[in-house]
């Protein structure tokens, strides 16, 4: 449930209206827009809100939510939610490129990287410095070192950076080095981490589990919400299915069906969804025409050596060309990039 207060409330009433509700026993969720501010309301009986508070003084309107996910639904947020990270808007007319390796693996790599980010027109730099292999063998990534350099590049070229934790116990950590926490396919329902990300009220982009439906992705979020942060990117990075030639299969639809469930912006993980390098930039295009607020490309000064992903990582020269072509796709549709 839902309580839109009117545009003429005051603090008062507002504040008197979430003392009420909760005498009621139940849990209170303002939300203040720039227009009105809106209480979600969580708990097993909400009859007494409706009952006794209908006429309340600054009430606009009572509305039952449906939907598991209140707060991520776009019935409790009709407004798409724009998100600012260090200065950089997703969620807008702006498109938001986020790219880089799958893994820091050195000082060099990352610096290269994010310079050529940078200049082909990218906003925010990724790389994983905390890697959650397969195998217990494979390169795990150099931990605090990364985040180190990742900070350094971001100290050079102005490009924020997002980096995926693993670990709830290094939230603090992660919020001093990074502007975006990036939540993996694997830990999407790791409801401890998830908390604490809510907790933080830092940036975060929630990656679609490569099992998961639409909805379990939205209660994911609400995980995030229901602590006090709105500030989630909703990320589509493929789905396992019977096909095998790709890595997962690139679910667009969910791009189009999530920006109509939900006020969150959407993102999409190219090179994650199909894992062949030749075919993310027309992923890429295929997604940013389906509606999607931002990519998160891989890219490797040279993919054939990289510790990680290799086979999906794009060289620099691709990612500059794709970023020509992502340029007029976005003019023609009515945004920028």
């Amino acid at each position: 449930m839902i309580v839109v207060m009117s545009q003429e409330a005051t603090p008062e009433q507002i504040e008197a209206v979430l003392r009420k509700i909760e005498s009621f026993g139940l849990q209170t969720h303002p939300i203040y827009g720039v227009q009105k501010t809106v209480i979600g309301v969580i708990g097993d009986d909400k009859t007494k809100v409706v009952e006794t508070m209908a006429g309340y003084s600054g009430i606009e309107q009572i509305i039952p939510i449906l939907k598991p996910y209140k707060f991520a639904s776009r019935e409790t947020h009709p407004q798409n939610t724009v998100i600012d990270v260090s200065g950089i808007a997703i969620g807008g007319d702006k498109i938001a490129i986020m790219a880089g390796p799958c893994a820091v693996e050195s000082r060099e790599q990352i610096l290269n990287t994010a310079r050529l980010v940078k200049m082909a027109g990218g906003c925010i730099l990724r790389g994983g410095a905390y890697k959650p292999r397969t195998s217990p063998y494979s390169f795990q990534g150099l931990g605090e070192e990364g985040l180190k350099y990742l900070a350094e590049a971001r100290e050079e070229t102005g490009l924020p950076v997002i980096t995926e934790l693993t670990d709830p116990r290094n939230i603090d950590l992660f919020c001093e080095y990074t502007d975006i926490i990036q939540v993996g396919a694997r830990n999407m329902q790791n409801f401890v981490l998830l908390t604490e990300i809510g907790r933080s009220g830092h940036p975060a982009l929630l990656k679609r589990g490569p099992s998961s439906k639409i909805e379990d992705l939205l209660l994911a979020a609400e995980y995030i919400i229901k602590e006090g942060n709105l500030n989630i990117i909703l990320c589509e990075r493929g789905i396992s299915t019977f096909e095998t030639y790709t890595r997962n299969t690139l679910d667009l639809s969910a791009v189009a069906a999530l920006k109509q469930l939900s006020h969150l912006p959407v993102v999409v993980d190219p090179s994650h969804s199909v894992g062949v390098a030749n075919l993310i930039p027309a992923m890429s295009m295929a997604s940013i025409a389906a509606g999607a607020d931002g990519l998160l490309v891989e890219i490797h000064p040279n993919p054939n050596a990289a510790l990680c992903d290799g086979p999906q990582s794009l060289d620099f020269e691709t990612f500059t060309n794709l970023m020509h072509k992502l340029r007029k796709l976005a003019a023609a549709i009515g945004r920028d990039l």
